[in-house]
């Protein structure tokens, strides 16, 4: 093992030490080592990393190149405690230009059809239950589908309505309020769950017809067939996906506020906590002005006078 492939395997291990989960630098780091002892280079320098982060990086790729240099940058910080002579990029070097797709807006009615194809998928009981409340517990809870998908039979308190998220992106665990109806919805379906035979002995909530935890490749493709089914989205310049859920629930929350005289600026630290966000900046991402939210913007500021909040 070389000086840097030993910096590197202590900078990981004490940063993962840290709690951090480096999915991008464990990735990308061995390769950029590697790159450097072709060089036959023992100092990283900032052309080396300029070179490697822009080296065989794809074309019309709007992160990678800027993620690279990320991981690259938190690695030289730490290696200039032990060669001084290290050069760390500036920040600003690569900037990261991410672009934000369009997201495609749910209506009730959207929603509706959905949630209809869900129920009626297939011969299998079990697989249309699943799909149906998976589908059901996105569009109330907002929750990502990773976390879904990761609930544990274990991780819902039945008495308190409350879902337990673990470890979900960044390392965060959350509690997740829900409504009494979704509650419900949750365990009309652990009944349907309980018959089938074995399943039993899976922690997971969500279970597949063969009694396993879902498989997120799966579920992706199984929404999109059930969005062709009922035509949502049929006419729309971007096809639906089912993030595009978790928009929508920003959003509807947002207008529901507005409509009931909420303070929404005041609130908007509470939604930010509930979605998993590490800050409201990040919630603002979810926003889209639709015409609901603009009108209940817009009906809330002419009765109250105030203009403080923007959607």
């Amino acid at each position: 093992m070389t000086t840097l492939e030993q910096s590197l395997a202590d900078y990981l291990a004490l940063r993962r030490a840290l709690g951090h989960q480096l999915d991008d630098a464990a990735r990308n780091l061995p390769r950029f080592v590697a790159f450097l002892g072709g060089r036959q280079h023992t100092t990283v320098t900032v052309q080396d990393a300029l070179d490697w982060c822009q080296h065989d990086a794809p074309i019309g790729g709007r992160t990678v190149v800027s993620r690279r240099m990320t991981a690259v940058r938190g690695f030289t910080r730490y290696l200039s405690g032990i060669d001084p002579a290290t050069e760390i990029p500036p920040v600003g070097l690569v900037p990261l230009r991410q672009h934000r797709p369009t997201p495609f807006i749910y209506s009730d009615a959207d929603i509706t059809a959905i949630l209809a194809v869900a129920h009626r998928l297939g011969d299998e009981r079990l697989r249309n239950e699943t799909y149906y409340t998976l589908i059901g517990l996105l569009v109330a809870a907002g929750l990502r589908i990773g976390e879904a998908i990761k609930l544990d039979l274990d991780d819902i308190d039945h008495a308190e309505r409350v879902l337990l998220i673990r470890e979900s992106k960044f390392g965060k665990s959350r509690l997740v309020p829900i409504q009494p109806s979704t509650m419900a919805a949750i365990d009309a379906y652990l009944r349907v769950r309980s018959a089938k035979p074995g399943v039993d002995r899976q922690p997971a909530l969500f279970v597949s017809r063969t009694g396993r935890r879902l498989c997120y490749p799966i579920v992706c493709q199984t929404f999109q067939r059930i969005v062709t089914e009922a035509g949502v989205g049929k006419d729309a310049r971007r096809p639906p996906r089912l993030h595009d859920i978790r928009h929508r629930f920003a959003i509807v929350t947002l207008r529901d506020w507005y409509r009931a005289g909420i303070e929404v600026r005041a609130k908007l630290p509470a939604l930010s906590t509930y979605l998993g966000h590490r800050e409201p900046s990040s919630t603002y991402w979810y926003l889209t002005a639709t015409a609901d939210l603009l009108d209940a913007a817009a009906k809330r500021q002419r009765t109250s006078g105030w203009a403080g909040d923007r959607p």
